[in-house]
C-alpha cells in the first residue's frame, strides 16, 4: 500500500505472537492485492479501465468497501470521495517549491469526480463509474480497513491477548498489554517535529489515527499544500497540519482524518462534535492544537 505496517502482539508465549505477526501480514498482503489500483490485476484496476463503458462484477469484499465509502461520501458532503483518484497525476508531493498546475488541467481533472457516478448494482455485485476517466482509489481508507481485517484475523488465534496494528499512523489497539494492564499509551506526534510527542492519549480497544502532511507536501508561492486533494476543487488542502480521529473503527477513522482535512478547521469540528463516539485532535499551520468536546490528552512540555 506504499507504506509501512508495524505489527505489535501480545500473546500466551514469543511463537504464537509471531504466529499472529505473521497472520496480520498475510492479511494485509491480500488486502493489498484486493484495492491496489497500482496492480495492474486487482479488481480496482479492473472497475478503473471500464469507466464509462460496462460494470464490473467484484467480490462481495470489494464491493462493500465501495458501499461503506460511498456512504462516508454522503456523511461528509463529497469531503470523502475515492474517486478524487483521477486527480493523483495533476501533483507532485515531493516538499519541494512548485507552481500550481493550470486551472483548465484542475478543472478537466475534477470534473471526473464524483462519488454520486460511482454506480453500484447489489443483484450483479457490480460496480460502474459513469463517465470515462473515472478512477477510484482506496489511499484515504484502504490502510483502516487493513488495520481491521489484520486485527481480526490475528483476535481468531488461541492465545493471543492483544496488539497494536499500526498503518502508517493508522493505528487499531484492543486488548491486554501484560496481565496487569489494558490501556496502551499513544503518543500524538508533534507536526514541528515528528520524532517528539506533544501529547498522549490512553485508549483501550479503539483506534487512533493520524493524517498528517509533514512528509508529503508541496509549497507554491511560499505557501504549504498538503498531499490530501480537496474533491470539490481539485486543490490540495490547506490551513492544516495534522488531523488524529479516535473511535471504535480505523477504517471510519482514516476517512474522517480526510475529511476533516479537506472541511477545515470549523467544519470539520462540527462534523465530528455531531458524531457519537468519535473525538478529534487538529493541529494548524500555526501549531494551533484544537480538539472535539470529549477528548482528555496528556500534554507534554
Amino acid at each position: 500500500m506504499g507504506t509501512r505496517f508495524v505489527i505489535t502482539a501480545t500473546a500466551i508465549d514469543e511463537s504464537t505472537a509471531w504466529k499472529a505477526i505473521q497472520t496480520a501480514i498475510d492479511e494485509i498482503s491480500r488486502i493489498e492485492k484486493l484495492i491496489s489500483s497500482w496492480d495492474p490485476n486487482s479488481q480496482t484496476s479492473a472497475i478503473n479501465r471500464a469507466a464509462g463503458q460496462q460494470p464490473v462484477k467484484v467480490s462481495s469484499e470489494l464491493y462493500d468497501l465501495i458501499a461503506r465509502s460511498k456512504k462516508i461520501s454522503e456523511l461528509t458532503s463529497g469531503a470523502f470521495d475515492i474517486s478524487f483518484a483521477s486527480m493523483n497525476h495533476l501533483y507532485t508531493f515531493d516538499r519541494k517549491e512548485r507552481p500550481l498546475p493550470d486551472d483548465k488541467l484542475i478543472e478537466r481533472a475534477q470534473s471526473r469526480v464524483d462519488w454520486n457516478k460511482i454506480i453500484l448494482n447489489p443483484e450483479l455485485q457490480s460496480v460502474y463509474l459513469e463517465d470515462e476517466g473515472m478512477k477510484i482509489g482506496f489511499g484515504a481508507i484502504g490502510k483502516g480497513y487493513a488495520a481491521n481485517m489484520a486485527q481480526k484475523a490475528m483476535q481468531k488465534i488461541e492465545g493471543v491477548k492483544g496488539g497494536i496494528i499500526n498503518a502508517s499512523g493508522d493505528l487499531s489497539v484492543w486488548g491486554m498489554i501484560n496481565q496487569d494492564q489494558t490501556a496502551w499509551t499513544i503518543k500524538i506526534a508533534d507536526p514541528k517535529d515528528i520524532n517528539k510527542a506533544m501529547a498522549t492519549l490512553d485508549v483501550e480497544n479503539t483506534s487512533v489515527v493520524t493524517s498528517g502532511d509533514y512528509e508529503q507536501y508541496f509549497t507554491s508561492g511560499g505557501k504549504r499544500f498538503s498531499h490530501i486533494i480537496d474533491p470539490q476543487s481539485g486543490i490540495p488542502t490547506t490551513g492544516i497540519k495534522s488531523v488524529t480521529i479516535v473511535c471504535d473503527d480505523a477504517e471510519i477513522g482514516d476517512a474522517l482524518a480526510t475529511a476533516t482535512f479537506v472541511l477545515g478547521v470549523e467544519n470539520g469540528l462540527y462534523l465530528i462534535n455531531k458524531l457519537k463516539g468519535v473525538e478529534v485532535i487538529i493541529v494548524t499551520d500555526e501549531d494551533q492544537l484544537i480538539t472535539s468536546e470529549n477528548i482528555h490528552l496528556n500534554y507534554l512540555k
